[in-house]
C-alpha cells in the first residue's frame, strides 16, 4: 500500500460538489462496484433509500445526514458504473432553470412533475 493509497483527497474547501464526490467515489470503489454491476448497485442504492426513510420518520439529525450522504454516495457509484457524469447531467437538466418551466423559480402547478 502506498501513501496514496491510504489518506483521502485533499480539497481546497469543505464543499465537495458533484464532479469530486463522484471522482471521489470512484477512486475509492470502483473495481469492487464495477464487479458488482448496475443491478447489484441500485439495489444497493434503493436499501439507502430505505434508511433514509425510516431515518425522515424517526431518526436524529446526524442519522438523517448520513443517510443523505449515502445515498448520494450510491447514486454517485451506479453513475460511475452506468457511465453518467452527474454534473454534466445535473448542469443539461437544470442548469438553465426547470425542467418543466423553464424559470429558475419553478412556476409549474402544483399537480405536476416537477
Amino acid at each position: 500500500m502506498t501513501s496514496s493509497d491510504s489518506c483521502p483527497p485533499q480539497t481546497n474547501s469543505d464543499d465537495v460538489g458533484f464532479r469530486q464526490l463522484q471522482k471521489l467515489i470512484r477512486e475509492m470503489y470502483y473495481e469492487k462496484d464495477e464487479s458488482r454491476g448496475i443491478e447489484g448497485t441500485f439495489m444497493w442504492l434503493m436499501e439507502e433509500v430505505g434508511e433514509l426513510s425510516s431515518a425522515l420518520r424517526g431518526g436524529t439529525h446526524q442519522e438523517r445526514k448520513e443517510e443523505f450522504a449515502d445515498v448520494i454516495a450510491w447514486l454517485a457509484t451506479i453513475a460511475n458504473v452506468a457511465g453518467i457524469d452527474l454534473a454534466e447531467a445535473l448542469n443539461e437538466k437544470y442548469g438553465s432553470g426547470c425542467p418543466g418551466c423553464g424559470k429558475f423559480v419553478c412556476t409549474c402547478d402544483d399537480a405536476e412533475k416537477p
